[in-house]
C-alpha cells in the first residue's frame, strides 16, 4: 500500500480563507468610517475598480431581470384567473339579469294587453306537464282554491293560448291551441270573415269553415268571434298566413316557445231569460194576462160580414 505525502491543500486553504476573511471585514470597517479622508477613498476605489467590473455584474443583472419577470409573470397569471372568476360570476349575474328582464317584460306586456274591461284575470306560472290525453297541454300553478273554472281563456303577455280543461285545487290544465282537440271560433279583420280554429298538432293551426275564403289574406289580424260563448270576443289570436299546400293557417301571437307566464281570464256566463213572453209586449201597453188568448189577432170581416169560406159554393151557384 503506497504511503501519501504531507497535506499542504487544506492548511493553505485555511489561510486563504482567514485572508479573505480579514479583508473583507476590513473592506467593510474601511467603509463604515465615516470621515472624509476615508469617503475620498472609496470614491477613488469606485471609480477605479467598478466601471471594470461591468462584464462581472451582467449575469448579476439578467439574473436580477429574469426573477423581475418571473414575479410579474406570476402576478399577470393571477391576476388573469381573478379576471377569469369574475368574468364566471359576471356571465351568471348577465343570466339571472336577462331571465329577469324576459320576466319583467311579459309580465309588463301582461299588464298593457288591451283586453274588455269587464274581465279580471289571475296570473299563474306554467309549471311542467304531467301527461294526459291532450298531445298540446300545460299545468299552471293556479286551481279551484284560485277561483279558476273550467273553460277560461288563456293568455300570455300579448295572444290567447288555449282554455282551461281541467281543475285541481292547486292546479289547472290548459289546453293549447294547437292540440288536435281544440276548436275555437275565430273572426278574420278586417274582412270580418267568421272561420274556426283547429289545431293539428303543429305550430301553425288551420283555419276552416271561412265563409268567403278570397275575401282572407295573409297577414290579416284574427281574433276571436265569441260566437257560442266558447271565448270573450275580441282577444288577439294571430295572423293569417297560407301555406305550401293552399290552406290557410294562423301564425298564433302567443309565443309558444316560452310560455312561463299566463292569464286565465275570468269570464261571466251570458244573462239567461226568465220569462220569454216579456220579450214581446201588447200593442196597448198593458200587461198580457194568463187568462187572455195570446197569438195572432183576428182577421177582419168584410162589410160587417164574415169571411166566406173558400169551400162555400158562390151565390147564385146551385149545389148538388
Amino acid at each position: 500500500m503506497a504511503r501519501r505525502g504531507p497535506d499542504y491543500t487544506t492548511p493553505v486553504r485555511r489561510v486563504l480563507i482567514a485572508l479573505l476573511t480579514l479583508v473583507l471585514i476590513g473592506l467593510f470597517l474601511f467603509w463604515r468610517i465615516d470621515s472624509p479622508r476615508a469617503e475620498r477613498a472609496r470614491t477613488a476605489l469606485i471609480d477605479r475598480f467598478v466601471p471594470s467590473f461591468e462584464w462581472a455584474l451582467v449575469p448579476v443583472t439578467k439574473a436580477s431581470q429574469m426573477i423581475a419577470g418571473f414575479q410579474s409573470y406570476a402576478r399577470i397569471y393571477e391576476q388573469n384567473q381573478e379576471l377569469r372568476r369574475e368574468l364566471q360570476k359576471m356571465s351568471a349575474w348577465k343570466e339571472a339579469a336577462v331571465q329577469l328582464e324576459q320576466e319583467n317584460a311579459k309580465l309588463l306586456a301582461q299588464n298593457n294587453v288591451r283586453i274588455d274591461p269587464a274581465l279580471t284575470s289571475v296570473s299563474g306560472v306554467v309549471l311542467t306537464d304531467s301527461g294526459s290525453a291532450f298531445r298540446q297541454s300545460v299545468l299552471l300553478n293556479v286551481g279551484r282554491r284560485d277561483g279558476i273554472v273550467d273553460g277560461w281563456a288563456t293568455m300570455d303577455g300579448l295572444g290567447l293560448v288555449g282554455r282551461i280543461s281541467g281543475v285541481g285545487e292547486r292546479t289547472s290544465r290548459v289546453v293549447l291551441m294547437t292540440d288536435p282537440t281544440s276548436r275555437i271560433p275565430v273572426s278574420v279583420q278586417p274582412s270580418g270573415q267568421h272561420a274556426l280554429l283547429t289545431g293539428d298538432n303543429t305550430a301553425l293551426p288551420v283555419l276552416d269553415f271561412i265563409e268567403t275564403p278570397d275575401d282572407v289574406r295573409p297577414g290579416d289580424r284574427v281574433v276571436t268571434s265569441g260566437d257560442g260563448g266558447v271565448f270573450p270576443g275580441g282577444l288577439l289570436v294571430g295572423q293569417a298566413v297560407q301555406s305550401s299546400d293552399g290552406r290557410m293557417r294562423l301564425r298564433m301571437a302567443a309565443d309558444y316557445g316560452r310560455l312561463e307566464f299566463l292569464r286565465v281570464l275570468r269570464s261571466h256566463p251570458a244573462e239567461t231569460l226568465a220569462e220569454q213572453g216579456t220579450l214581446i209586449p201588447p200593442s196597448d201597453g198593458a200587461p198580457i194576462g194568463n187568462d187572455e188568448p195570446q197569438g195572432p189577432p183576428i182577421p177582419p170581416t168584410i162589410a160587417g160580414g164574415a169571411i166566406p169560406d173558400p169551400s162555400d159554393p158562390p151565390e147564385g151557384v146551385a149545389g148538388d
